[in-house]
């Protein structure tokens, strides 16, 4: 959760709904005119002839602390004041929001997300790559972006389409353009895996699968492989450090700390971070050393 007065990062505002008093409509209007706000000038006077919105809760919380009688001032896209509505500035032209009830609070941020799938108990990890079409993959996350959305997170890291491709980049502007409601979506599409470690797996040799990561091995593959994706859009980059190819289908290591630092290498230069999946000592070991910070 992002903390108000941090105008350094992008804020996002949820309505606590705490009274049955508007309908089921006008509920969604409300949270998608509020979700995504972005901070720039907290406290800073507006300008004559600008367009606000006064949003004026029961209570506003803060990230640390409930406020009561506090009010949120919005232009546009940005919150331009957070105070006790006794000293907020009120501009005479602003459009009054009465969320009489409700608290307001910063959007939840979700850090690992993958909107592509669906649970396992409904169909396999499997089958659900194998399967099912990337229309109903897409047409299942568009739903699953906007059931994100209500439930109050306002920024998504989605860290795999598990087979989808950059399906995801293209989810992420159409909530951008307006054409579906979602989150923020931070996007590292197809991930990467070493090859022979990820699935899905067959035991017919001749078959050439579909793989659930992008499959990429030494410096040279795993370079082409992070540029390559950053090219079609990926905003983290996600490597499996291990997965279950060891021995009885244990968790093993997979990148060694070479073709890791590599990856870490690459992503920095763009200004990226890699994300990786660990479940083991010496996987984590591996990540760490290489310079991965998000896990």
């Amino acid at each position: 959760m992002q903390w108000l007065h941090q105008c350094e990062n992008k804020i996002n505002f949820y309505v606590l709904k705490e009274a049955l008093s508007l309908s089921g409509m006008k509920k969604i209007k409300l949270l998608l005119l509020v979700a995504g706000l972005s901070c720039t000038r907290i406290f800073a006077q507006p300008g004559d002839g600008d367009s606000y919105i006064l949003l004026k809760p029961d209570r506003v919380f803060d990230g640390k602390e409930m406020h009561k009688g506090w009010w949120v001032l919005v232009k546009g896209k940005s919150i331009r004041a957070v105070d006790d509505s006794t000293k907020i500035f009120k501009p005479q032209t602003a459009k009054v929001i009465v969320l009489k009830g409700m608290t307001l609070m910063p959007g939840m941020i979700e850090g690992h997300s993958h909107l592509f799938l669906h649970p396992y108990n409904e169909t396999s990890w499997d089958d659900q790559v194998l399967t099912e079409s990337r229309a109903e993959r897409t047409a299942r996350a568009v739903t699953h972006a906007k059931a994100t959305l209500m439930a109050g997170f306002t920024t998504v890291r989605d860290l795999g389409t598990e087979g989808a491709g950059y399906d995801d980049v293209g989810l992420k502007k159409a909530i951008e353009k307006g054409v579906v409601p979602g989150p923020r979506m931070l996007c590292a599409t197809r991930a990467i895996v070493a090859t022979g470690s990820y699935g899905p797996k067959v035991l017919v040799n001749e078959t050439d699968n579909l793989k659930g990561g992008e499959e990429a091995d030494g410096v040279d593959g795993i370079t082409h492989a992070v540029r390559s994706q950053i090219g079609h859009g990926a905003d983290v980059v996600k490597t499996y450090v291990d997965y279950r190819w060891g021995l009885n289908d244990e968790a093993a290591p997979t990148f060694t700390l070479e073709e890791l630092k590599t990856a870490v290498e690459v992503a920095h230069s763009s200004g990226r971070i890699v994300a990786v999946h660990s479940g083991t000592a010496e996987g984590m070991r591996r990540a760490i050393l290489a310079g991965c910070k998000h896990h």
